[in-house]
């Protein structure tokens, strides 16, 4: 029996998501209308079948897997509800827990199951690189449609919401460090001293130059993606009784880097740190 796994927003990740599909039962669609060439591209490229639009994707799919910017994922799934998708709804955007509770309602409301998911890495090409996690009543059988691909996908025992949960405790460190480093760069570039701090982390803390160079090239291309991210976590950790202060300034930061997003080559530390130390001029 095929199970038709729907794909909302084939991404550079969505897409890859998708490739990494083995189960030979399975056939992967999603809906064209309003999208654009690039992502057009990107689909066929993954071999995914367009069916249409948003109702006709819902109609076809048994599955529905939703990989898009976290600011997008709560209204995401309140327009599959709406159109009245009863199957099992799989969001594996990076969430607070509390957005994930909700998200669960709201497809719940519609009749459908739930999967809270987390992904950590890049997108799959190779395997031993992304871990998809799963939570929820389906988690194990959403985690067989991948079985020894390129994705590995693990079914974890606490319940919804855990996959987002390790997901922001996750990130709140990779992606929240970056951002305070850029940060760090920034403050010495602005007091005239840059030259001497990567001269004492070269003799002290050797691997943060390099650090901050990568940092600044996936903050060009990804931050306008993780400003929502780190709003998660920032709310994440209040949830928790924590601060989330740090995570506040981190959203500020990839919001500052965000006009980068379309530069033809990477982003270099120099002009990331121009970018933080004047929005005004990006």
């Amino acid at each position: 029996m095929t199970t038709t796994i729907g794909l909302i927003a084939p991404g550079e990740m969505g897409a890859a998501v998708a490739a990494a599909v083995t189960d030979p039962r399975a056939r992967v669609v999603w809906a064209s209308h309003g999208r654009s060439d690039d992502t057009r591209r990107r689909a066929s490229g993954a071999g995914i079948e367009d069916v249409g639009d948003l109702a006709d994707l819902v109609t076809a799919s048994d599955v529905m897997l939703s990989i898009c910017p976290p600011h997008a994922a709560a209204e995401v799934a309140e327009e599959v509800a709406a159109h009245g998708f009863r199957g099992c709804y799989v969001d594996a955007n990076a969430v607070s827990p509390d957005t994930a509770r909700s998200i669960d309602a709201t497809v719940a409301r519609g009749g459908a199951a739930y999967v809270d998911g987390g992904i950590v890495g890049g997108p799959p090409r190779q395997p031993g690189t992304t871990r998809l996690y799963l939570a929820g009543d389906d988690a194990i059988g959403i985690a067989a449609l991948f079985a020894d691909g390129p994705l590995e996908a693990v079914a974890l025992d606490g319940g919804v919401p855990a996959a987002s949960a390790l997901k922001m405790a996750y990130a709140g460190w990779t992606k929240g460090s970056a951002a305070l480093l850029l940060s760090i760069r920034a403050l010495a570039a602005a007091e005239g001293v840059e030259a001497d701090l990567l001269a004492e982390w070269t003799r002290s803390l050797p691997d943060l130059a390099g650090r901050s160079d990568r940092a600044a090239t996936s903050g060009g291309r990804k931050g306008w993606r993780w400003v929502g991210e780190m709003d998660e976590i920032a709310a994440s950790l209040d949830a928790a009784g924590l601060p989330g202060g740090f995570h506040e300034a981190a959203a500020e930061v990839y919001r500052r880097l965000s006009p980068l997003r379309d530069a033809t080559d990477d982003t270099t530390a120099t002009r990331a740190i121009e970018a933080l130390l004047h929005p005004e001029e990006h």
